[in-house]
């Protein structure tokens, strides 16, 4: 098979999702290939862009100029594309092995670059996978934070991911097949042959076991649920219930579903009102609360002054 006849797969989410999970059941299929979370297309998409990056050559002058070299390039911007589009094939192809007609890139942070994906990768496939946000909520305080609530560390997934996703999905929603993590795990049968149909790949039930035996491998990824989990299960679907049962997370939590708002929740096939009650519904318990206001101030401050800082830096003199 040929670079050119493989296709990429991509899996937008937001981190805590059941991306991995996805990603492995699909990865059982012998026409999928996959890596653990590649993050490949990132730095490559915002060589050209001045802000959001940072380094020290001075990235804001390094964009510029491959924006200036790309300018010059025959076909000017679309040929530095197709170029970048072919390295990133070529690179899927060795990834592959030789597998398959799919090459599956899941790296949650691609929500920064989802039109680009749908500009460069036009006959990819496309998976938007929606979680109960306060489920993602609680899995990363519970996984990456250890427990601690440092929620505004992970704000750029939390905020900006939930704004990208659902902007993404509603511009194309034509091209994408979209699914609850909810529904994957609760109603396997009916959520996941749409699924395999959309990307024209047959459906067998026993992908559903078969993908225990796909191993990723890796540093990136879910750290615990491969381990944790050696069947689809619906045990984690109330677990953030346990996380979010204090005074100070509900609080937060309450805010949070505001902010994110009826539409938005909505394209992500969830109700406002609905997650509001079970929130409410929670028994509060006033443990850790000095431990979460200290948390909190902590990574609040400390992203106000990455902010500061990035500021400076992206309006210094060029030179």
């Amino acid at each position: 098979m040929t670079t050119g006849d493989r296709r990429p797969l991509f899996v937008l989410s937001l981190p805590r999702s059941g991306s991995t999970l996805t990603q492995r059941v699909l990865a059982a299929h012998e026409e999928v290939a996959t890596t653990p979370e590649p993050w490949l297309l990132l730095p490559l998409v915002y060589a050209t862009r001045e802000r959001g990056l940072m380094a020290e050559y001075n990235h804001v002058l390094a964009a510029r100029a491959i924006r200036e070299f790309a300018d010059r390039l025959p076909g000017g911007p679309e040929g530095y594309d197709a170029e970048l589009r072919r390295f990133a094939l070529s690179l899927y192809d060795r990834a592959s092995g030789g597998k398959g007609r799919f090459f599956l890139d899941k790296t949650p942070r691609y929500h920064f670059v989802i039109e680009d994906l749908f500009r460069l990768f036009p006959e990819a496939g496309f998976v938007f996978l929606w979680r109960n946000p306060l489920a993602v909520v609680a899995s990363i305080v519970e996984t990456w934070g250890r427990g601690t609530w440092s929620v505004e560390r992970w704000r750029v997934d939390l905020f900006d991911g939930v704004s990208h996703l659902v902007a993404g999905y509603q511009a194309h929603a034509d091209q994408a097949h979209a699914v609850r993590f909810e529904d994957l795990v609760a109603d396997p049968l009916s959520s996941w042959p749409p699924l395999f149909e959309h990307l024209g790949l047959s459906f067998d039930e026993q992908l559903l076991s078969s993908f225990v035996h796909v191993d990723l491998g890796a540093q990136m990824g879910d750290p615990t649920g491969t381990a944790r989990y050696r069947s689809l299960s619906t045990e984690p679907l109330d677990k953030w219930k346990q996380t979010l049962a204090s005074p100070l997370r509900k609080r937060w939590a309450g805010r949070y579903l505001s902010w994110i708002g009826r539409e938005r929740l909505g394209v992500m096939g969830y109700d406002l009102e609905e997650l509001r009650r079970e929130l409410d519904a929670i028994p509060s318990r006033p443990r850790r609360i000095g431990s979460d206001v200290a948390h909190a101030a902590y990574w609040w401050a400390d992203r106000r002054g990455r902010k500061t800082a990035a500021r400076l830096l992206w309006h210094r003199p060029s030179r």
